[in-house]
């Protein structure tokens, strides 16, 4: 699935129900906002009836509210993390609503995102899970996500918005229940599956799982409820302060050589730190030969394809950049000297380290240092 071309104007309009959520007073608007918000303990006051995804949260059992009242102090506690989770949710949750909309699953599921990644998209975990959506590799590879040396989808807001749904829809299928597709999520379908049988129950609320497991969902619902009416908590934004959806064209690329991304952002007549933040699923500073979707600014689609040619002819003229194929008896430190650059470059050019080992017939792009 590649992104869809989107233009500020589109952007701020499919933004702006969102939006709405968080005007203020004419008078907190006009000066600095005072120190003053609701104290904890009215925080914990929560009034029924509550849901995740449509299914009734079982806020009578005193099990569950405390549950719940743990993880809303312990998120509330933490204001920073929560301006950052407002501020982020102005840019991501308009294009993820529409997803969730489009696929005709819960937009609840948006606030997943928000408690794996913090919707950060080089967010990772001591697991190995990655992105926005917090997928392993062979996960992300299984609904479609390319994870590689080069490219890693994970980290793509489009793509891995695509492909958690895809993996939401499958364990619906398998468990019947929004909040029990959520816990598989989390803790693997098979193992959760195997908890169910084992303790014959199939209502997440009165199955014990691994901690981690059980307090996942009330951390959901706990940014459910901060997130969707976060002046109660006293979190006072208005629209200005949030983080705006990033305007963006895609590109296709068909590569028939490495190419460095810094040729690529000078044929979007942009930045290389531009182009980087565009495409947090680029790994390194080049694509070798294949087919890429890439984001650029706007209006940097039309006419990319001959610019990028120029670029390319042009460096290739003045011999800028360069692909070296590894032979037999090279190592880094004398094909650093060969090509006079340094041996910090090479290795940052090529994303290795002084100690990997290199074999005949790699391909080293090499710059002119």
């Amino acid at each position: 699935m590649k992104p869809p071309n989107l233009r500020r104007s589109a952007l701020v309009a499919g933004a702006a129900v969102w939006l709405l959520f968080f005007s203020v007073p004419a008078a907190l608007a006009e000066g600095p906002e005072t120190a003053a918000f609701p104290s904890l303990i009215s925080a914990l006051r929560i009034e029924g009836p509550m849901d995740f995804c449509g299914e009734s949260v079982p806020l009578e059992d005193p099990e569950v509210r405390e549950n719940l009242e743990k993880e809303l102090l312990l998120s509330v506690w933490d204001r920073a993390q929560i301006i950052l989770w407002i501020k982020r949710a102005g840019r991501y949750f308009p294009y993820i609503e529409e997803v969730l909309r489009r696929n005709g699953v819960p937009e609840d599921l948006k606030y997943v995102a928000v408690v794996e990644s913090a919707m950060r998209p080089h967010a990772g975990s001591h697991k190995g899970a990655v992105g926005y959506w917090q997928f392993l590799s062979s996960t992300a590879r299984k609904y479609g996500l390319t994870v590689n040396r080069y490219i890693d989808e994970r980290r793509n807001i489009y793509t891995a918005t695509e492909a958690a749904v895809r993996y939401f829809q499958e364990l619906y299928a398998t468990f019947g229940s929004w909040t029990l597709s959520a816990a598989a999520y989390n803790m693997g379908e098979r193992r959760l599956e195997a908890e169910i049988k084992e303790q014959r129950v199939h209502n997440f609320y009165r199955l014990y799982l691994y901690e981690e497991t059980q307090r996942y969902i009330f951390k959901i619902l706990a940014a459910k409820q901060i997130l969707a009416d976060p002046a109660r908590f006293g979190f006072h934004l208005s629209a200005e302060d949030l983080y705006a959806p990033r305007p963006v064209e895609t590109v296709d690329l068909r590569l028939s050589r490495t190419v460095g991304v810094r040729s690529l952002a000078r044929a979007a007549r942009s930045d290389y730190k531009k182009i980087k933040d565009l495409n947090p699923q680029l790994r390194g500073r080049y694509l070798p030969k294949g087919r890429y979707t890439l984001l650029v600014p706007p209006d940097a689609a039309r006419g990319f394809a001959s610019r990028l040619q120029a670029v390319l002819q042009q460096e290739k003229n003045d011999g800028s950049q360069r692909v070296y194929v590894v032979r037999k008896g090279d190592n880094l430190s004398s094909i650093a000297s060969r090509f006079n650059v340094s041996l910090p470059s090479l290795l940052r050019w090529n994303r290795l380290n002084a100690s990997n080992p290199i074999h005949p017939g790699q391909r080293l792009v090499i710059y002119a240092d």
